[in-house]
């Protein structure tokens, strides 16, 4: 579309008064746009709990689970796990909670570690340990797992399809393992949360590969297994290899929060790591969706402002999820700030293979679980036309097969250009959480 019929686009929108006017999160910015689009949002429950009130409800009433003043004896060393800097949990809330219900059972401080579920990831930085622990910092140890360190490893052999488990060496060691974190949508686990954070939060990096190469089908076949999906975990192989993987660690106990879109606990859920984490995805599904009519012409995504688009490895998901409301062939504009850059130092190597079917090759020949999240971003940015706000310079934003964007006035110029006259718009305000479903495919 030329500018001038955006011009009148838009004023035909305001005298038509159904100018809508939305603020877009984009690192710790807030960018105001207004259009005539469907604005897409999570479920939000019309009564939230008092968070400390709702970790105390969830511990005293577990899932499929004893109580943990039923589990735990005086005197055992506890291995709790959290997750990292890149998803917000609410653990600065229940982190203390928790650990003040390990004190009434009889478990002293220095028989409590925690440790960061890194999986992959990037060490945690002095302040980031400090936001993750809450009150708890300087008072209950801390550790970052190390997934290529073989000393801070314990190989548990093998699962029933020939999976290796190699698992955090002071995670084996503890009398007793709590796992907590988030339930979130998930590009191809189908939800975060649960097992996740074991595997493959505290995982080598050999274990994180071989659950994650699941996505694929057999390559005679190729491509993708379409089960591999999100908020899907029937039939999902990446589930079923990282819960089986997960199982072998034998945990004891699970806390996870389901939260809002904008950070706030709506529910948590305590108890046994298969059957607790189910219950919090049903919710997490009921919250996380969001019916679409018909596909778009343009969708304006934003991950949802930080962490969730801390870098690109994380910013993907918004994109993953957003191109879900467009049709084939149609433009996405992703505000995904990205400080922190990619993610990890061989993603963006990966761009290198230019032709999807050489990099699936490439790929299953030397799979990492960057790669193939470089692979899905290719993908899609072969099947839509991708504008990216970002840090990232117009060499690196067009290796990545996308359009550079300076802001967003400059990204809705381009876009309207190659759009069709009265456009369907729909305005995704925090792309790293929802997951439009078209009606006719729900």
């Amino acid at each position: 579309m030329h500018l001038s019929r955006l011009k009148a686009y838009n004023e035909k929108v305001i005298t038509g008064g159904r100018l809508k006017k939305t603020l877009l999160k984009y690192g710790s910015q807030k960018l105001p746009i207004e259009l005539q689009a469907q604005t897409l949002t999570a479920n939000t429950p019309h009564d939230l709990p008092d968070p400390a009130e709702e970790v105390c409800r969830a511990l005293a009433n577990p899932i499929s689970s004893p109580s943990l003043a039923q589990i735990l004896k005086p005197g055992e060393r506890i291995a709790i796990v959290t997750s990292d800097i890149t998803r917000y949990t609410g653990s600065e809330i229940y982190l203390p909670l928790l650990v003040a219900e390990l004190n009434r059972c009889g478990i002293a401080d220095s028989n409590i570690e925690i440790i960061i579920a890194l999986g992959i990831h990037r060490k945690q930085t002095e302040d980031e340990h400090r936001k993750i622990l809450g009150s708890l910092y300087g008072r209950i140890t801390v550790y970052d797992h190390e997934c290529d360190d073989p000393e801070q490893l314990v190989d548990l052999g093998q699962t029933s399809s020939g999976l290796p488990v190699q698992i955090n060496r002071r995670v084996m060691a503890a009398d007793r393992v709590i796992v907590t974190g988030t339930i979130g949508l998930h590009y191809f686990a189908g939800f975060g949360g649960g097992r996740k954070s074991l595997v493959p939060g505290v995982a080598s990096r050999t274990t994180c590969m071989a659950t994650h190469f699941a996505i694929f089908n057999p390559p005679a076949e190729g491509g993708r297994n379409p089960q591999a999906r999100t908020a899907n975990l029937d039939g999902n192989p990446v589930h079923q290899a990282i819960l089986e993987a997960a199982k072998t660690i034998k945990p004891d106990f699970l806390l996870n929060t389901v939260l809002t879109t904008d950070k706030n606990i709506a529910k948590v859920f305590c108890g046994d790591l298969e059957q607790a984490h189910l219950a919090g995805c049903e919710l997490a599904q009921r919250l996380y969706t969001a019916p679409l009519q018909q596909a778009a012409d343009l969708a304006i995504v934003s991950c949802g402002g930080e962490p969730k688009d801390i870098n690109f490895i994380q910013a993907h998901k918004a994109l993953d999820y957003g191109v879900q409301a467009v049709r084939p062939g149609g433009t996405v504009i992703l505000l995904a700030a990205c400080p922190d850059g990619f993610g990890n130092a061989t993603f963006f190597d990966w761009f290198n293979y230019e032709e999807l079917d050489t990099f699936e090759k490439a790929l299953r020949n030397r799979y990492e679980i960057n790669g193939q999240t470089a692979w899905s971003t290719l993908s899609k940015a072969r099947s839509w036309r991708v504008i990216l706000i970002s840090e990232f310079n117009r060499e690196q934003t067009e290796k990545m097969g996308m359009e550079k964007a300076n802001n967003l006035d400059e990204a809705l110029q381009m876009a309207y250009k190659q759009l069709p006259d009265n456009p369907e718009v729909v305005i995704i305000p925090e792309g790293g959480t929802l997951l439009p479903v078209l009606k006719n495919n729900s």
